[in-house]
């Protein structure tokens, strides 16, 4: 596998151009099959988050491949190279690997060592099994990014300062509206975010909750199992006067809660303070609101910038190693799998050349009595195993080392292995949907 990850984050973008290069289900399999109708990605699958959307790919050249996933990214969001380039990284091979386990463990989100991540990598693991764009280079990439992922939050502390977005929002409500015992609280969507929005509300105990969505029986779902109540979704509007904070995130494309909606909340509240916190992206809620007396309203870009201290913690250095650690025995396993075909297709041969010679044999000495033929065979057989004894472990050393490919080339040429027969060695077995990605 040659990987290659090309996407936009947090990190260098503004929240309005990851907003306008958030991809959905279907746009996210859009962009892969854009990128695999070339002939230079044979695996593709796209990550939308958010923090980020970003492809990755498994290679047949990098530069052709780059350009092919290039071409997705400024064709369908529409968007100029011009505009996009700046914020575009990179991560080839090795780095690729790494930033896959990072993003999977949580730690190149914007709230360190969120949990979230892991559902939202098998969404789109799933979903991309289920289009037939990732084939075992990809699927065994991603199921291992999953098991680090699952390994960090059950082998390290970073649950511990891994506050989430909901979190930090809801203490900067705080300071603003003071003790939030009384408070009442709007949430609007009842989707991932959203239900982790609500979950985190009623664990933090407020006067009252009250969820609303466009689906009535998820919005009444979720009330019922937090004692909340539930809103019919044509009475959101109307119902943000009453509500000190509002949590929402949606998924839809244009403002759900638009500046006029807020500035009727805002008359109807008499002066009184507003928390707005717009967990989506795109942006549920219009920025105008900002602008208005008594609104306070806190969007990704703010509520990233009040959890950028997490970083340091010691509990995201031993997840940092551990990460580290897992990468490396990846690394090493990827490049033992990669000498395999070849050893497995120089026994075959060997094994083909030494039934030809006993068969030969047997026609030209058919009088030996079978004592002496069996013997004969061990011999033979002895003599081949020690041959190819000292090729097969060395070449698998030099692949833990990262130099056996050079080594795997130069056996094919010298026992003028076939290299559709290496191929067919390495064939996959037909994907299907693991446990990981149920």
């Amino acid at each position: 596998m040659s990987l290659l990850v090309l996407g936009l984050s947090h990190h260098k973008a503004p929240m309005d151009l990851l907003a306008q290069v958030s991809a959905d289900a279907d746009l996210a399999s859009e962009f892969e099959r854009r990128a695999l109708a070339g002939e230079h990605v044979r695996e593709a699958m796209l990550l939308s988050t958010c923090n980020r959307t970003e492809m990755y790919a498994d290679a047949s050249t990098f530069h052709g491949a780059l350009a092919d996933l290039t071409a997705a990214f400024t064709t369908l969001t529409d968007l100029p190279l011009a505009v996009l380039q700046p914020y575009l990284y990179v991560h080839y091979e090795e780095r690729g690997v790494v930033h896959a386990f990072k993003v999977a463990a949580g730690l190149e989100s914007m709230a360190i060592g969120e949990a979230q991540i892991l559902g939202q990598l098998r969404l789109a693991l799933r979903r991309a099994q289920g289009h037939g764009h990732l084939g075992p280079e990809l699927n065994t990439l991603f199921q291992r990014a999953l098991h680090v992922g699952k390994s960090v939050h059950s082998q390290t502390g970073i649950d511990s300062v891994s506050q989430s977005l909901v979190d930090a929002a809801l203490e900067a409500a705080e300071r603003t509206l003071g003790d939030l015992s009384d408070a009442s609280v709007l949430v609007v969507g009842a989707g991932g975010m959203g239900a982790l929005a609500a979950t985190t509300v009623s664990r933090r105990g407020v006067g009252s909750l009250v969820v609303t969505n466009r689906t009535p029986g998820r919005a009444e779902s979720l009330a019922d199992r937090l004692g909340a109540e539930s809103l019919p979704w044509d009475e959101a509007h109307e119902a943000l006067g009453g509500a000190d904070i509002v949590l929402s995130s949606t998924g839809a494309r244009g403002h759900v809660l638009p500046l006029t909606a807020v500035e009727a909340a805002r008359r109807a509240r008499a002066g009184r303070a507003q928390v707005l916190v717009d967990l989506a992206l795109p942006r549920d809620i219009d920025p105008q609101a900002a602008t208005l007396d008594g609104i306070t309203l806190l969007g990704l870009g703010e509520l990233g910038a009040l959890l950028s201290s997490t970083g340091q913690a010691p509990e995201v250095t031993a997840a940092a190693d551990l990460v580290t650690a897992e990468v490396a025995e990846y690394l090493t396993s990827r490049m033992a799998a990669s000498v395999a075909p070849t050893v497995s297709a120089l026994r075959r041969r060997a094994d083909e050349v030494v039934r030809a010679e006993l068969a030969r044999l047997s026609h030209r000495a058919p009088t030996m009595s079978e004592g002496d033929r069996a013997e004969v065979e061990k011999t033979v057989h002895r003599v081949v195993e020690k041959l190819l004894h000292a090729p097969t472990v060395r070449v698998k050393a030099l692949a833990e080392r990262g130099e056996g490919g050079s080594y795997a080339r130069a056996l094919s040429e010298l026992f003028d292995l076939d290299h559709r027969e290496v191929q067919l060695v390495s064939a996959p077995v037909a994907l299907h949907e693991t446990e990981e990605a149920r």
